[in-house]
């Protein structure tokens, strides 16, 4: 059983099982909408129901208030048809990059901190990966189960560079720390995520929080590839600054390219605090910026991270629609 999906704008239609969100009925059928996060936090894929009727799974309230969703507004990233629906959204003109299965071999391991190791792959023979700088990857489990990690690599490079930092508790990332080997080969699907460069000439506030800083390193070295200059303004958030690791990249970028400020951001003191603001890294952009109405964000992190940077953004004058997130949530381990 499948229901009919239909986008008043366009006229478009496609087809969702009932145990399929919106969001990931329309990725199936190669149409693109507008998301961020994928976890019911940003409101990037807020759409209007024109008609029918559908089930919203858990989702924050900042994403969707009650007053939004009375007046008939849904995420797409939640909602899941329980009858055949129309729906008011608009459409990224954005070419659509279908993600693909493929094996990988694990080239090297290295590790950059105490619980962050950085990991290279090769497809095989000569193929590459064509993919937008931001996007992520799924390792695909032996038991068919997912984890997500953000290409940290530009597009034109051959390997494709992971940062996975190790979580207690974590069933693959303890497997990746202790027990995988180089030349070692794995399944991944990609490429995925609509975490990715907007064209505008507005400056850019980069917030990275722990290993979120991969993506936006991606972003970073594409625009410098490609000559894209606008203001640059990276805030990463660490717990301490030993957690800060690849800051000598950052510190490099900050003093090579113009218009380019680096902030690094540690909730806690240390011995290395003279390097540091102390704090929380979103509260140091609102410290920084009187307003927001003139910049893009983009940001990358826990999800609670997310959560209240877009809500104290838009506070600020950011529009909601110049924030862009990609939201890491961890796989509990399975017994």
């Amino acid at each position: 059983m499948s229901y009919t999906v239909t986008l008043k704008s366009s006229g478009k239609t496609f087809q969702a099982k009932p145990s399929q969100t919106i969001l990931e009925a329309a990725a199936d059928a190669g149409i693109t909408i507008p998301y961020g996060c994928r976890s019911g936090m940003c409101g990037s894929c807020k759409g209007k129901l024109v008609s029918g009727d559908v089930m919203l799974e858990d989702y924050q309230e900042s994403a969707l208030t009650e007053q939004e969703k009375s007046d008939g507004l849904i995420l797409c990233c939640k909602a899941l048809a329980t009858e055949s629906i129309t729906i008011d959204i608009r459409e990224s003109e954005e070419e659509v990059i279908k993600s693909k299965v493929t094996p990988v071999r694990v080239e090297s391991l290295e590790k950059l901190n105490q619980d962050v190791i950085k990991m290279m792959l090769k497809l095989p023979g000569d193929e590459s990966l064509k993919f937008k700088a931001g996007q992520y990857i799924e390792f695909i489990m032996p038991d068919n189960s997912r984890r997500a990690f953000s290409l940290a690599n530009p597009p034109h490079e051959d390997f494709l560079e992971l940062h996975l930092r190790l979580i207690e508790g974590g069933k693959f990332t303890q497997f990746v720390f202790n027990e995988m080997k180089e030349k070692s080969i794995h399944r991944i699907d990609a490429p995925i995520g609509q975490f990715y460069l907007r064209e505008s000439e507005k400056p850019i506030i980069f917030v990275a929080g722990g290993t979120g800083f991969a993506p936006v390193k991606s972003v970073i070295e594409d625009m410098i590839f490609n000559n894209i200059n606008r203001p640059i303004f990276l805030y990463r958030g660490v717990g301490k600054f030993e957690d800060l690791y690849m800051h000598d990249l950052s510190l490099e970028w900050s003093n090579t390219i113009d218009e380019f400020t680096y902030i690094p951001v540690s909730q806690n003191q240390s011995s290395n605090s003279d390097q540091l603001r102390i704090g929380l890294v979103h509260e140091a952009v609102l410290e920084d910026f009187k307003c927001l109405n003139n910049v893009q964000v983009y940001c990358c992190g826990a999800p609670g991270l997310v959560q209240i940077a877009f809500e104290s953004f838009v506070v600020k004058g950011l529009p909601e629609d110049e924030f862009f997130a990609d939201a890491f949530t961890f796989a509990p381990e399975k017994n």
